[in-house]
C-alpha cells in the first residue's frame, strides 16, 4: 500500500513551510499505487504540540486519497504523521512519505507556527553581506595602543598562536586594522555588491577578537572612536550599505570595568568586592576566584541574565543596545545565542525594535534553529518574539558536502528542511555563510589538506595548481551561496583567495597588494546579478530537476524567474526549456535546450521579447 505526501507541494499541504497563528491548513495524502484504493480504508491525521499528548483526527476520504483541514491557534512546534488502515505514514527522504507497521518507527514532519505579526527587515533581503574581523581588514594610520597589547608592524604576518609559559594563548597581538580602514574600502565593497557589513566586536577589550568585552559603551581605542564609527555608518549609508555590530551579551571579559579582575579599570568590579554594583551580574561559587564562565574559560566570566540591573544596562533607554542603534547601525548579530535564555532574547528583540523597528537581530545558531534544543530546553528563536535570522551553518555544511563529493543528497535534504521548517520571512534573510572567524577558510577547506596540529597549520599552504583547483570549487559553492534562499555573507578575503585553517589562521590580514582580480570579478558578477533581480529578495525556490550530481532550480516571483544549474559530475545533461535564454555569468545565449556541461554551473533567465 502506497501513498504520496510532500509538505513542500501545496497540493499536499496548503501552506508551504511555517505559517502564522490562526492559519487554516489543509493536509492531503494521495493514493499512489496500482489499482483502486480499497473502499474500506480509513485514515487519521496524528499530530501533537511539542511536549504534549498526541491527537488523531479522522480524515475525509476523497476521490484519490484523504484530506483534513485544521486551524492552528497557538504558536509553537507541532509534529505529525498519518495512520492509514493498520499502517503508519511518516517522513522519509526528500520529505516524501514512507509506510511502516509501527508508529514508533515514524519520523514525523514538523510544523512551525509563529506569531501573526512577525516580520523581518525588507532591506536585508536580496542583498549581500560582508563579514569583517576589524583588526585584520585594513588600517589607516597608527592609533595608540595599550601597554599590554603587542603592536604588529608586519601586516600579513602569521598571527600569534602558541601558548605562553603558563599554557595560555593571549590573543593580544594587534595588526592595527581600524574603522577608518574599513571606511576607506567602502567603494571596493560597494563594487562587490555589498549591502550589509557585519563587524566582529568593536568595543574595548583585552584581546584582538574582542569577545571579552571590557567596556560596552566605548569603542576600542585600537579601532578608533565613536566619531569614527559615525563616519563609517554615514559613508556606508551613502553607498546603500548598513553596519551590523556583534553583541556579546552572555559573558564579559574578566579584564573589564564590570568584573575588573586585574584592577585595570577605575571601577569596583564584581571580582573586587561583594558590594560592587556589578556583583549580581555574575555567579561566584567561591568568592572571588571560582566563578561560572563561558565554557570554563576564566577570562570570560558568564553573566547572570536574570539580573535586573544587567537587563537595564543592556535594554534600558540609555542601555547598550539603544545607545549604538542611535549611532545609526542596522542591527546586531548575537554571539552564542544558545547561551541566552528565551526570556532574555524576547526582551532584547523588544528593545531593539522599539528603538529602530527595521533593525535586524541575527543569532549565532549552528543547527536547525526552528527546533533547537539547548541545555535541555526547546528554543523559540523563530516563533516571532526573538530572532529575525540566524547564521546558516546547515546550508554551509551542505554546500561544502556537495562541492567536495559531487552528491546532491545533503544539499537537497538541507534545503527542504529549511523551507519546510522556517518562516518565509526568516528564510529570506538567513545569513548564508561558507566560512567565518570560527571556521577554516573556505578555500582551505576545498583544498582538502589536513593538519594534525596548529604547528602544521601554520606552515601548510596550497601550491598554485592546488589553489586553481580549489578556486573552481569555490566558484561553484559561491553560485549556490548567492542564489539559494537567504543572504550570502562573504567572509572578508574569501573573494581574494585567502587561505587559513582554524583560529587564528582564518583571521589573517587582507592582502591588498597581491589580489586575485579574476576571483574578485566573479564575486562582483554574482553581486550584480543579485542586485538586478528581485527574485533573490523574496522569490520562492522550486527544484526543476535533480539527480545525484546535478541540480537545476528556479527563483521565482509573480513577474520574473531566474534559473540556476550546478552540475558537479562528469555527466552532460540536456534539459528542455521552451524559449530563448541568456546565461547571466557569461552572456551565452541558448534556445529550447539547456546543456549542463560536466563540472559547470550557470545562472540564466528568459530573454525579453
Amino acid at each position: 500500500m502506497h501513498f504520496y505526501y510532500n509538505p513542500l507541494n501545496k497540493a499536499c499541504k496548503s501552506k508551504t513551510g511555517a505559517f502564522a497563528r490562526g492559519s487554516v491548513v489543509t493536509f492531503r495524502i494521495y493514493w499512489n499505487d496500482n489499482g483502486e484504493m480499497p473502499h474500506d480504508l480509513d485514515a487519521s491525521f496524528v499530530f501533537f504540540q511539542d511536549g504534549k499528548e498526541r491527537k488523531a483526527l479522522s480524515m475525509q476520504r476523497t476521490e484519490d486519497g484523504f484530506s483534513v483541514a485544521l486551524r492552528f491557534n497557538q504558536i509553537g512546534l507541532y509534529f505529525y504523521y498519518f495512520r492509514v488502515g493498520d499502517e503508519y505514514f511518516g517522513c522519509g527522504k526528500w520529505r516524501d512519505g514512507v509506510m511502516s507497521a509501527k508508529a514508533a518507527d515514524m519520523r514525523t514532519w514538523q510544523i512551525t507556527v509563529y506569531e501573526e505579526h512577525y516580520s523581518t527587515p525588507a532591506w536585508m533581503k536580496g542583498g549581500v553581506m560582508y563579514q569583517i574581523f576589524p583588526d585584520r581588514f585594513n588600517k589607516v594610520g597608527e592609533l595608540p595602543i595599550a601597554d599590554w597589547k603587542v603592536r604588529r608592524s608586519d601586516w600579513g604576518g602569521m598571527p600569534s598562536y602558541r601558548p605562553n609559559e603558563y599554557g595560555k594563548v593571549l590573543n593580544n597581538d594587534f595588526f592595527g586594522g581600524n574603522l577608518n580602514g574599513i571606511t576607506e574600502k567602502l567603494d571596493y565593497l560597494q563594487e562587490l555588491g555589498v549591502t550589509v557589513i557585519y563587524l566582529n566586536p568593536i568595543f574595548e577589550a583585552y584581546s584582538n577578537h574582542r569577545y571579552d568585552t571590557g567596556d560596552y559603551l566605548k569603542i576600542d581605542g585600537q579601532l578608533g572612536t565613536a566619531e569614527d564609527l559615525d563616519r563609517l555608518v554615514t559613508e556606508a549609508k551613502k553607498r546603500g550599505i548598513r553596519i551590523i555590530l556583534d553583541a556579546v551579551l552572555n559573558h564579559t571579559g574578566a579584564d573589564s570595568r564590570y568584573f575588573n579582575r586585574y584592577g585595570r579599570y577605575d571601577s569596583v568590579g564584581a571580582y573586587q568586592s561583594r558590594q560592587s554594583p556589578y556583583s549580581e551580574w555574575y555567579h561566584f561559587r567561591t568568592f572571588p576566584d571560582s566563578y561560572e564562565s563561558w565554557w570554563g574559560i576564566e577570562t570570560l566570566p558568564a553573566v547572570n541574565e536574570h539580573s535586573a540591573s544587567y537587563q537595564e544596562f543592556v535594554f534600558g533607554e540609555n542601555g547598550v543596545l539603544k545607545t549604538w542603534l542611535r549611532h545609526g547601525i542596522g542591527g546586531y548579530r548575537l554571539d552564542v545565542a544558545d547561551e541566552l535564555p528565551d526570556f532574555f532574547l524576547q526582551k532584547l528583540r523588544a528593545a531593539v525594535k522599539e528603538e529602530t523597528p527595521d533593525a535586524v537581530v541575527i543569532g549565532e545558531v549552528w543547527e536547525d534553529a526552528s527546533n533547537k534544543i539547548a541545555y535541555s530546553e526547546r528554543r523559540e528563536y523563530l516563533q516571532g518574539y526573538e530572532l529575525d535570522s540566524v547564521m546558516n551553518y546547515p546550508l554551509k555544511d551542505a554546500i561544502i558536502s556537495y562541492v567536495q563529493s559531487g552528491n546532491t543528497t545533503q544539499l537537497r535534504e538541507t534545503l527542504y528542511m529549511l523551507i519546510d521548517n522556517y518562516p518565509k520571512q526568516t528564510l529570506d534573510c538567513l545569513m548564508n555563510i561558507l566560512g567565518t572567524h570560527d571556521t577554516p577558510r573556505i578555500l582551505t577547506v576545498l583544498g582538502g589538506k589536513t593538519c594534525a596540529n596548529k604547528d602544521e597549520m601554520a606552515v601548510t599552504s596550497m601550491n598554485a595548481d592546488e589553489v586553481s583547483a580549489a578556486k573552481k570549487k569555490l566558484k561553484m559553492a559561491a553560485v549556490l551561496q548567492f542564489t539559494l534562499p537567504g543572504v550570502p555573507c562573504i567572509y572578508y578575503g574569501d573573494e581574494n583567495c585567502m587561505q587559513g585553517y582554524l583560529d587564528p589562521f582564518c583571521r589573517g590580514c587582507y592582502d591588498w597588494v597581491n589580489t586575485d582580480e579574476e576571483l574578485r570579478a566573479f564575486y562582483r558578477k554574482l553581486g550584480a546579478i543579485r542586485s538586478a533581480y528581485d527574485v533573490f529578495a523574496e522569490g520562492v525556490f522550486d527544484e526543476i530537476f535533480s539527480d545525484s550530481g546535478c541540480i537545476v532550480y528556479v527563483r521565482r516571483t509573480g513577474n520574473d524567474s531566474v534559473y540556476v544549474y550546478v552540475n558537479n559530475s562528469s555527466t552532460v545533461y540536456n534539459i528542455h526549456f521552451d524559449g530563448a535564454f541568456e546565461e547571466l555569468l557569461t552572456q551565452r545565449e541558448f534556445s529550447d535546450k539547456l546543456t549542463c556541461e560536466a563540472f559547470s554551473y550557470g545562472v540564466f533567465r528568459r530573454k525579453n521579447k
